[in-house]
């Protein structure tokens, strides 16, 4: 039988027993000052009714008012095309060439035709007037007079005739040289030189791209509100912003402009109001067809409550704020939301005027928890930006603090390592057989064996031989 005996050990269990009651101490004030939490301070907005800016977007897609698609008003060959197809082209340039010297000569035709019905008008007055005089002599009878007079009347109507005729000639000599009615950028020619063509025989089409025209739907409900507020404003000073998602990874584009229009009737398939918006689009980097979103504003809702959109939270039932007591105590309330207006949120219902409502951050905040109110400047865009900005500096200073941490760790793990070799024969002492394993604090107290003095492990040494004697 071996029996393992120390001096000191007894000793290092008492200091082992005092370091365990001042722990357990210090964690019970600990946890006696926990029940008493500093108030939290954060922002705190009394609630009242404000005229709210909206945000609103519509899906829509670019039109252009003044397109026209080109075609033949006279019938003959295409002899010359004066344009490149994608060109830009200028309101009265010349595009096609259709017989000219056809038209011309049908033109020369009828001027002769105007100037023969004019030396017989000429000639029938002439006559009319002899036989006028000679009838007031009773030189001639009165039937002669009445045929002197018919012809110079019908020689009359010839020269209208031969007038008209001209005019018409002449219209299409013009039509012969078809022209751009409008600037804007031209198509594809359906038609090839030598082609012959008659009236209204398509030719090509031309697309102005300054300005554009976008139209949309407004929900019902939208077009009301806007209607109701056109009675203390205009139209156009409701202005327009147009986006066009960038293509392949690139920038989005924008165009300024303003509603023109915002109709009278709603769609009963739909239940939407069309409007219309125009804009500049002097470079012509936008072209119709394009899929777009149309951004309003302008618009306004009138005389309601709204908190920052950073105030509300996801409770048990449904979307909630956090309104202080008169104790500054957070308490949760369940409230009905409206239309979103940027960085706003409008409240429809679960809140009163005069409220203060928690709009700082409340993701943190727990009902019951005592508030220290600070004061809100009313700029809701500002107080997201600078939360934000609070969030995303501490975690990066909680990621740059983990890998120090972590480094240190291992770091402390390397002594230990490298001396439990040297402690464990020490430590290793042979117990009498049929007794339990050594516990936790005989193996501690037993790896402070080697921090005695030499006389004691001298004493332990001779008290081992003695038992195995």
């Amino acid at each position: 039988m071996k029996i393992a005996y120390s001096r000191g050990r007894p000793l290092v269990v008492l200091a082992a027993a005092l370091w365990l009651a001042g722990c357990g101490q210090d964690e019970g004030q600990n946890q006696g000052g926990a029940g008493q939490a500093p108030a939290k301070p954060v922002e705190v907005a009394a609630l009242e009714r404000q005229d709210v800016p909206l945000d609103k977007s519509y899906p829509s897609k670019l039109t252009s008012d003044e397109e026209v698609i080109l075609v033949a008003r006279v019938t003959g060959i295409i002899e010359e095309r004066r344009f490149e197809p994608g060109d830009i082209v200028e309101k009265g340039q010349s595009l096609y060439s259709i017989e000219p010297d056809l038209y011309q000569a049908t033109v020369n035709e009828r001027k002769a035709d105007l100037e023969s019905a004019q030396a017989q008008k000429a000639r029938a007055e002439s006559d009319a007037a002899r036989y006028q005089a000679l009838a007031n002599q009773n030189s001639v009878s009165r039937q002669q007079l009445d045929q002197a007079l018919a012809d110079a009347r019908v020689a009359r109507a010839n020269v209208a005739q031969a007038q008209a005729a001209l005019e018409t000639a002449q219209l299409d000599l013009n039509y012969a040289a078809v022209k751009a009615p409008v600037s804007g950028l031209i198509g594809l020619s359906e038609v090839n030189i030598g082609n012959l063509v008659s009236s209204g025989t398509e030719l090509t089409t031309i697309t102005p791209l300054d300005p554009l025209e976008v139209r949309f739907q407004l929900p019902q409900a939208d077009a009301f509100e806007l209607r109701r507020q056109l009675k203390s404003q205009s139209l156009s000073d409701i202005k327009a912003t147009l986006e066009i998602p960038g293509l392949g990874g690139g920038e989005s584009g924008q165009l300024e402009g303003q509603m023109d229009f915002l109709g009278s009737r709603i769609d009963p398939s739909t239940s939407t109001v069309q409007a219309q918006a125009k804009f500049a689009n002097p470079e012509g980097h936008f072209l119709p067809g394009q899929f777009v979103r149309v951004h309003l504003s302008g618009m306004k809702r009138y005389n309601v409550l709204a908190v920052p959109e950073l105030a509300l939270t996801q409770g048990l039932m449904g979307p909630q704020v956090y309104v202080l007591d008169q104790d500054n105590t957070a308490r949760a309330r369940p409230v009905q939301l409206g239309e979103e207006a940027g960085p706003w949120q409008i409240l429809l219902d679960g809140v009163k005027p005069g409220e203060r409502v928690i709009v700082g951050d409340p993701a943190s905040i727990q009902p019951g928890m005592p508030i220290d109110p600070q004061p809100f400047d009313g700029d809701a865009a500002a107080l997201m930006k600078r939360i934000q900005e609070a969030k995303a500096a501490a975690e990066a200073k909680a990621q740059g603090g983990a890998a120090p941490a972590a480094g240190g760790e291992s770091q402390a793990q390397d002594p230990s390592q490298e001396q439990a070799p040297a402690a464990q024969p020490d430590a290793t002492e042979t117990a009498p057989e049929g007794n339990a394993e050594p516990s936790n604090s005989d193996v501690n107290a037993a790896q402070q064996a080697p921090m005695s003095s030499g006389g004691d492990s001298q004493e332990a040494q001779e008290a081992q031989g003695e038992g195995n004697e």
